[in-house]
């Protein structure tokens, strides 16, 4: 079984800066795909932000020249660094990841934004 544990949400001001770490640990041999998705109230859990195995990404194209993503293979830890938080950036976080075929989600963790 493989477990993803989310840190490092909170509560910022607009136009603050959080880092979002997701750490997987279990019967992992290799990881592929990672990424970062948030679900707002009311509304469909959406994606944010992939990067593969080799450290290619893509983008939500509402976190451009905002959010960054990267990992850490030999931590099997991949993060999320948001900058220029906008209130609308407030929601619960949650990664996932692939291992052997299989897609595992994190608990989430809350990001919330003030104005």
């Amino acid at each position: 079984q493989v477990e993803l544990v989310e840190s490092g949400g909170g509560l910022v001001q607009a136009g603050g800066s959080l880092r979002l770490s997701c750490a997987a640990s279990g019967r992992i041999f290799g990881i592929g795909a990672m990424g970062w998705y948030r679900q707002a109230p009311g509304n469909q859990r959406e994606l944010v932000a992939t990067i593969t195995g080799r450290g290619s990404t893509n983008y939500a194209d509402f976190v451009k020249d905002r959010f960054t993503i990267s990992r850490d293979n030999a931590k099997n830890t991949v993060y999320l660094q948001m900058n220029s938080l906008k209130p609308e950036d407030t929601a619960v976080y949650y990664c996932n990841a692939v291992v052997s075929f299989r897609t595992y989600w994190g608990q989430g963790t809350q990001v919330t934004v003030s104005s």
